[in-house]
């Protein structure tokens, strides 16, 4: 299989229970609940997604005709001389579980990798990733149910945060949403976590640090 790769690239993650750990990101190019053209952002599932995904031309992107291509490109990126920090990369998108397989996910172990998943939840987790985050979003029926990580983009309407404390998952979290309002959003996110403290919030340090 081939895959297609918006960028790679070396940085300090930025959201959730890992926030602040170094990682490797890859990141998939495509997604199933937006194309990530602008002119079809209006008829989209998704429609608040702050992320480039389309195309294949950021840093490193690309065609990559193999799992062991790929996985090479990724371990090029992890410093020498690191120790025993363990190795970590994220794959995300897009969606990536649109293209991550098994041929890739033994690939990256095979270099040492522990492997992060960041989904909207809408395809199944296949087995093997070490670390899995799912993203639910409103209008879109949510098939991964489990999990060690729920990070909710806040506030969506038609999502109910406390229906979702019912799933199985480790740490709750809740990411004010970006954009035009994202200082109303970052109080209301903030206030929620104050009234219900099954949830924490998560911010978007990567931003604040000026990475990408």
């Amino acid at each position: 299989m081939a895959y297609a790769i918006k960028e790679i690239h070396y940085t300090i993650q930025g959201e959730g229970y890992h926030a602040g750990v170094p990682i490797v990101l890859l990141r998939f190019s495509g997604c199933n609940l937006w194309s990530g053209l602008e002119q079809d952002r209006p008829q989209a599932v998704c429609r608040f997604c702050d992320t480039d995904f389309a195309g294949t031309d950021g840093p490193r992107g690309g065609k990559y005709p193999s799992a062991q291509e790929l996985a090479q490109a990724v371990a090029r990126l992890w410093p020498e001389g690191a120790g025993d920090v363990p190795r970590r990369v994220l794959c995300t998108g897009g969606e990536p579980l649109l293209q991550l397989d098994a041929p890739l996910i033994e690939a990256l172990h095979a270099r040492g990798f522990l492997i992060h998943l960041e989904t909207n939840g809408t395809l199944p987790v296949p087995p093997g990733v070490d670390w899995v985050c799912v993203s639910p979003k409103a209008e879109a029926p949510l098939v991964q149910t489990r999990g060690d990580e729920l990070k909710l983009v806040f506030p969506q309407q038609g999502i109910d945060p406390q229906e979702l404390l019912a799933l199985e998952f480790d740490h709750f979290y809740l990411q004010p949403m970006d954009g035009s309002r994202y200082a109303e959003n970052l109080k209301l996110a903030t206030r929620y976590c104050l009234e219900h403290p099954q949830w924490r919030i998560s911010l978007q340090i990567h931003k604040l640090l000026g990475l990408p």
